[in-house]
């Protein structure tokens, strides 16, 4: 795969924006607190799914201090749809502690600090620091990290790696909302098992060999055809043996 340039980085950025000018997350929270939460729920799990289950445990618990009253067991009633809940449960009380001892129970914008709190790792944090506070942070995800690297913009073999290679690729101005439009992009269109690339924005400057062209085909673009099996020869009658 070519190495992207930054030319071809910016025409790809501009048309992510172009389709969606206003890109946020998906997932629903009411102040950082409840974004902190929603995306430490989120991991392995669906952003529909933690959502159905948050709408009603923030209409309860929408600060640390009613979070740590709530306690393990209440909040794992709340929470119990969506996978891993019972370890889930455990370190959102244990940040919701940490918040209000350490932190005056407000949400700390530094990575460092957030990365301190249970449950809270790299990506969470810049989702964070993004979502909540506005800084041009790349919160790389499983959607982030296939885009990163089937479309060759920031090839990587972990997210880290994946990380970095976009901050240096991403063009300034485009940094700020950039994992929004990689996310719904990886979400909806440029699938796992199939990318829809036949409805692709970026599907000429994609460097994506086995593009899927068609929507009825399950046949890849640029992919050789199935080699037909040789034919078995029969094999003739041997003739009757003389006594």
């Amino acid at each position: 795969m070519p190495k992207m340039t930054r030319a071809k980085a910016r025409q790809i950025f501009e048309r992510l924006a172009e389709a969606s000018p206003e890109p946020k997350t998906e997932l629903y929270y009411k102040n950082p607190f409840t974004l902190t939460v929603a995306v430490a729920l989120s991991a392995q799990a669906t952003d529909e799914g933690v959502n159905k289950a948050t709408k009603a445990l923030f209409e309860v618990a929408d600060t640390p201090e009613k979070m740590a009253a709530l306690g393990e067991k209440e909040l794992g009633e709340y929470i119990k749809t969506i996978g891993l809940w019972r370890n889930k449960a455990k370190n959102v009380i244990a940040l919701s502690q940490k918040l209000i001892d350490e932190f005056g129970g407000e949400v700390p914008q530094s990575r460092e600090e957030l990365e301190s709190l249970p449950g809270v790792g790299r990506k969470t944090a810049n989702v964070v620091m993004n979502v909540a506070f506005g800084q041009p942070t790349i919160a790389v995800d499983t959607h982030i990290f296939r885009v990163g690297n089937r479309t060759g913009l920031a090839p990587g073999k972990n997210p880290l790696e994946v990380e970095l290679g976009l901050e240096k690729i991403v063009p300034e101005d485009f940094i700020q909302h950039a994992h929004h439009w990689l996310i719904l992009h990886g979400r909806y269109i440029c699938k796992a098992r199939r990318p829809e690339c036949w409805r692709c924005p970026i599907v000429d400057l994609c460097g994506f060999k086995d593009k899927v062209m068609s929507p009825d085909s399950p046949k890849k673009n640029g992919a050789k055809p199935a080699k037909k099996p040789p034919r078995k020869r029969r094999k003739r009658n041997s003739p009757p043996s003389r006594s």
